[in-house]
């Protein structure tokens, strides 16, 4: 399976508009959005230009995407929400959680963090996609090079259970890929130089994940 994981689209179209183009130049299987879909309004027709795109949509919401996205991801034919269920394409299975606090210095992804964590173990495996906005402490989650900013009890989370991928945003600055342990974490943050990521996933199989520069797509 390819799948095309973006982040922090935040309502821009150009930015929807640069994913259109590189779902048709590189033919993924899939699109997955981590986060940070719209910038607090006009989400109807940022959802909608989603619904449009010609391969399934999985996505979670992040720190400017309202409670009522959830709905409109809901109701839209093309598009599931991740948040606390399972999703299965061509024997892979997609779980997340939606929401960030942007915390300064340590994000979280909800108020009661570790009970939701809790309510995903029964639903995931070792070879689970996991989808989050903010990212893991201490993986691609850096601040101006400065300071991680990311989810402390989300990489206690990641180092015990292991799963073959985690996908993530929110540190714009920080888009690349690292890992935790046996775990790939992939920020696929869409910035001036990226615009998310490509990933070859099949079960059994380590993820191979390759950071998609602006210019490699004209």
């Amino acid at each position: 399976m390819i799948i095309y994981a973006a982040a922090d689209i935040h309502g821009n179209t150009k930015r929807i508009s640069l994913i259109a183009d590189n779902v048709k130049a590189l033919k993924p299987d899939i699109l997955v959005i981590a986060g940070d879909i719209t910038n607090y309004t006009n989400a109807a027709s940022v959802i909608h230009q989603l619904n449009n795109m010609p391969i399934p949509v999985l996505a979670v919401r992040g720190n400017t995407d309202l409670p009522r996205v959830e709905n409109l991801l809901d109701t839209s034919p093309n598009i599931d929400s991740l948040h606390l269920k399972q999703i299965s394409i061509n024997g892979i299975c997609f779980t997340g959680i939606a929401g960030t606090l942007p915390v300064p210095f340590s994000s979280r992804i909800c108020f009661k963090e570790k009970r939701a964590l809790t309510k995903l173990e029964p639903i995931i495996n070792s070879s689970s996609v996991l989808v989050f906005h903010t990212p893991p402490r201490w993986a691609q989650d850096e601040v101006m090079g400065k300071f991680s900013a990311g989810s402390r009890n989300l990489y206690k989370f990641v180092r015990k259970h292991q799963p073959d991928l985690v996908i993530c945003g929110h540190i714009h600055e920080s888009a690349g890929i690292t890992s935790i342990g046996k775990t790939i974490v992939v920020n696929c943050s869409i910035s001036r130089s990226c615009s998310g990521a490509i990933i070859e996933y099949q079960n059994g199989m380590k993820p191979r994940v390759e950071i998609i520069k602006k210019t490699d797509i004209s």
